[in-house]
């Protein structure tokens, strides 16, 4: 039987970006279970602050000079993610080894913040219901920071190698649109927790 070929795409990119890549659904779908899950978190918070009569009941919130400074430090980083993701579309590989070592050195320096912030919450995590979802809540924002860093590093890594072409440059862009996740979830929560118990 003979075949007949309709139509060469064999010259068609291998990858996309944005919405034209699989893997971009993939993450906008683990940032709303996510988002889910910082939804639970701050209605159980704000629950235990309308049947606490007293709220922080340890009578002191936590500290704003760590919060502050990573809250700063989250969005000064959102220039530099952009760059990062520009030159990933770009497939520009100079820049984009540089921008993805300042974002990873940006990552580090956000968990230093954040490790200073834990010594500032004024609450053990098992004094009471209050110390504990205060610490679960910055856990889990934490836990996505220290997940879009190990990304970052990882692929930084990869740039510097035989493996930087193709589809790691999509994988620079989608992994800032992670970032924007981070600063974003970010926002309500330091509100949240800093500045609903000095109401």
């Amino acid at each position: 039987m003979k075949t007949r070929t309709v139509q060469d795409v064999s010259a068609l990119p291998t990858f996309g970006y944005g919405p034209a890549a699989s893997i971009w659904w993939g993450t906008a779908a683990f940032m709303m279970l996510e988002g889910t899950g910082f939804v639970l978190v701050a209605a159980t918070y704000l629950y235990l602050a309308v049947v606490n009569p007293h709220w922080p009941p340890t009578g002191e919130p936590p500290g704003l000079l760590w919060s502050t400074l990573l809250t700063i430090a989250l969005l000064a980083s959102a220039w530099p993610n952009q760059l990062a993701k520009r030159s990933g579309e770009r497939a520009d590989l100079p820049a984009t080894r540089l921008n993805l070592v300042v974002m990873s050195a940006i990552g580090f320096l956000i968990l230093a913040l954040r490790a200073m912030e834990f010594t500032t919450l004024n609450v053990r995590w098992d004094t009471n219901a209050y110390g504990s979802i205060v610490w679960v809540i910055l856990g889990l924002h934490t836990t996505h920071i220290i997940t879009d860093l190990g990304d970052t590093v990882v692929l930084a890594v990869l740039m510097f190698t035989a493996h930087g072409r193709g589809k790691r440059f999509s994988d620079v862009s989608d992994n800032a649109f992670y970032w924007y996740f981070v600063i974003l979830t970010w926002l309500p929560l330091y509100l949240l927790l800093y500045f609903v118990p000095r109401l």
